[in-house]
């Protein structure tokens, strides 16, 4: 490298340093800003040979990842220090004993829950799950090491085009499944909706484009309409002597794309694309609320609201501190429009969450005037909860820990009056369980406004609940297909465990004993073998089948007679499967349909039935323990799953030239009633573009028709002409491809 290029490179590492101090100076003690020095220069030292995948001196991302800390997380000096050296342990010679003596233990224990798990897993488990638990148990200990891994995660979505392609899907998946909703449920929205953005970015590239595109087309329109919006409701605070600043902000694109996908309709008929903030500047908390009222008192003066979409998170704030006036407000153009009422304070724990919601209970005044425990600080204890409780495996944990990154919430009473928080969906089980967990255990039903209801009544915001118990209870199987909180999930599955526990002992010596008599041991490797052959996921569930009878032991003889079991791909193989694709070249022959990585000849590969690929389709390959390789498409349902969880299991695909082969793909069709539809619709079908219809089905309802097609085609430009054909037929509406065929 050139010393010109070294020295420009270095003036810039300079400049970041000097930012990212600058930025933090409101903040720091004395002395503060020597022990951030000490960490830099570790962090330059140990760092000063690496590279990222853009070609970048690698110091630029921990520097990065403290700026986002402070600049728009707002944490303070330790946090600085832990995200400059969060990588070194990792990556370097450095240990976590060297960091508790340089920097002290408190900083050792936040980068010791920044690093990921190193080692051999067993099968089954999943590395990436195994590390995202690890993270989460530090929640319980320090949430600054989730704070400063969210500024990690933010940092590599926005620098994640020098990636190949399929850690983009695998990192986006991740960010998406877990990283997403978990700054959602610590209010950083800023920081959530980003992610989200580029989320889709990089795995529906054209769709994020398009609607990137028409938002900014409409900027101009927009930018008017809201001048026009706010002109009355800004001149009449501004009479009533009310400190305020009014923004216009258009929606994400991710929440747009969302709307458009789950009401079917296109850009230009989703309603609400922009939402109006109007943010009171007062430092008094005892009129906040008034204020707000008053605000919203002056924007129906002018604009008719929409009664059902009155949300009050000032009086009942969110569990994750979140507290705003919504309404959605009829403008004088016919145009609903979404206006959010705040004060300064509100507005700061809305973008920057816990860290913001701790510098105001700490400092100040305003510490006696907020209540002892916020919902965060409720959502924090039973995450705590959760993780004392819970010895399930990885992937099992992941799924309860998400459950309790809900986006809406139920507030429900007990007979006292005591408000309750539960998920949306919760039932009267959930509510049980949220009381205590003997209440929950011994749970025979409830009264909701006094009328007897069953354990699986869904309540809703408002509704008082008495739960009625019986000592003779006890939890079952059932119990898990109704309830949503992670609370209950846990304890229920906590105490049928139990019960399959010693139900699974008796099945494990049958196991022993058949085996013995095929002088054959209970080890490890026998029992992966089993899980397989019998399609289990764990040993608890093999010997509790066993028992139970479910499994019958003259099977376990068919095991044994196998000509050849097949053995569970390891870590090792999968690794080595990796390793073969670098970069995809065409295929040099034309009866090759897929290629998956690059050099191998022959694999094996079957499409995956949950979302049917066909050529055209951006796809990748998933290396299955007991199926080979299956081939999904990236939006497929089940991907940003199994991406998170066995994103070491992701191995590239692409299509090149097919023969003219057919491949299985659905339509849905809406539209309205006519005589002759049906007949119109195969016509376009089978004569003009000669293709074979598996099945059709067709409902009507008080005029409007909803269809169903399964069709063979040949590649996705051949479906997408097929689909632009039937959008001609008159009187329908809507014709999309369908996502997932099962």
């Amino acid at each position: 490298m050139l010393e010109e290029e070294i020295a420009k490179e270095n003036k810039e590492i300079v400049n970041k340093y000097r930012k990212l101090l600058n930025d933090a100076k409101p903040i720091l003690k004395d002395g503060d800003a020597k022990i951030i020095r000490k960490a830099f220069n570790m962090s330059l030292q140990a760092h000063k040979d690496m590279r990222r995948k853009s070609g970048e001196p690698y110091i630029y991302h921990p520097l990065a990842v403290a700026q986002i800390a402070v600049e728009e997380i707002g944490l303070g000096t330790t946090s600085i220090i832990a995200a400059l050296l969060h990588d070194v342990v990792e990556d370097t010679h450095i240990e976590i004993q060297d960091i508790e003596r340089e920097f002290g233990t408190k900083i050792a224990r936040i980068i010791d829950g920044l690093t990921k798990i190193s080692g051999v897993f067993d099968h089954g488990s999943s590395q990436q799950a195994e590390n995202f638990r690890k993270m989460i148990l530090t929640l319980s200990d320090d949430v600054r090491v989730i704070l400063i891994k969210l500024a990690d995660r933010l940092h590599n979505m926005r620098t994640l085009g020098s990636m190949p392609r399929e850690k983009q899907l695998k990192i986006s998946s991740e960010t998406i499944y877990l990283y997403a909703p978990l700054a959602h449920r610590l209010g950083l929205y800023a920081i959530k909706t980003e992610m989200e953005d580029l989320y889709l970015k990089y795995t529906n590239t054209d769709i994020y484009k398009e609607i990137a595109e028409k938002i900014k087309q409409t900027k101009t329109a927009r930018d008017k309409f809201i001048k026009d919006f706010i002109a009355p409701i800004d001149k009449a605070l501004s009479k009533l002597g009310i400190k305020f600043k009014i923004k216009g902000r258009p929606k994400s694109i991710f929440s747009i794309y969302n709307k458009m996908r789950k009401q079917n309709v296109p850009f230009e008929e989703v309603y609400d694309l922009f939402a109006i903030r109007v943010i009171i500047d007062t430092e008094d908390m005892n009129t906040e609320k008034a204020l707000c009222w008053k605000v919203y008192s002056v924007v129906t003066d002018f604009y008719k609201p929409n009664p059902d979409r009155l949300r009050d998170w000032v009086s009942t704030p969110k569990s994750n501190g979140y507290e705003s006036l919504h309404t959605t407000a009829m403008s004088k153009s016919g145009q609903w429009v979404e206006v959010q009422i705040r004060t300064t304070r509100m507005d700061d724990i809305a973008e920057k969450g816990f860290a913001a919601h701790w510098k105001y209970k700490e400092h100040g005044k305003e510490a006696k005037e907020l209540p002892k425990e916020t919902g965060l600080e409720q959502w924090i204890r039973k995450v705590r909860e959760l993780i004392e409780h819970n010895d399930s495996s990885a992937i099992e944990f992941l799924d309860d820990f998400r459950t309790n990154l809900f986006n809406e919430e139920v507030f429900v009473f007990t007979p006292k009056g005591d408000l309750k928080i539960l998920p949306n969906g919760a039932t009267a089980l959930d509510f049980a369980f949220e009381i205590h967990s003997k209440v929950g255990s011994q749970c025979l039903g409830a009264k909701v406004n006094q009328k007897l209801v069953p354990l699986s009544f869904v309540l809703t915001n408002g509704d008082q609940v008495e739960i009625l118990t019986s000592s003779k209870q006890k939890p079952s199987e059932d119990w898990l297909k109704f309830v949503v909180s992670s609370k209950a999930r846990s304890k229920i599955k906590e105490a049928l465990k139990e019960q399959k526990k010693l139900i699974a002992l008796d099945g494990k010596e049958i196991v022993q004993r058949k085996l013995a008599q095929m002088k054959l041991e209970l080890n490890n490797e026998v029992i992966n073998q089993l899980l397989i052959f019998f399609n289990r996921k764990t040993p608890l569930q093999l010997f509790y089948d066993v028992a139970r009878g479910i499994i019958d032991t003259r099977d376990i003889k068919k095991f044994r007679e196998e000509k050849e079991i097949r053995k569970p791909l390891d870590k090792r193989e999968i690794a080595d499967l990796q390793r073969v694709p670098t970069e995809i070249k065409k295929s040099p022959s034309d009866n090759d349909l897929l290629i998956i990585g690059e050099s191998i000849d022959k694999i094996d590969y079957k499409l995956a039935k949950c979302c049917n690929p066909i050529p055209g389709d951006d796809v990748f390959g998933f290396v299955t323990i007991s199926e080979g390789i299956k081939i999904h498409r990236t939006n497929c349902p089940n991907a940003v799953e199994l991406m998170s969880n066995y994103g070491y299991r992701v191995i590239k695909a692409k299509w090149t030239s097919q023969k003219e082969l057919a491949f299985l793909a659905g339509v849905s069709i809406v539209g309205l009633d006519r005589v002759g539809m049906a007949s119109d619709i195969t016509k376009v079908i089978s004569n003009e573009y000669k293709v074979n219809m598996r099945s059709i089905t067709i409902d009507t309802i008080d005029g409007m028709f909803e269809g169903k097609i399964m069709l063979f085609v040949q590649d996705t430009k051949h479906l997408d002409k097929l689909i632009l054909k039937l959008t001609k037929v008159s009187g329908i509406t809507s014709v999309q491809r369908i996502v997932s065929n099962e």
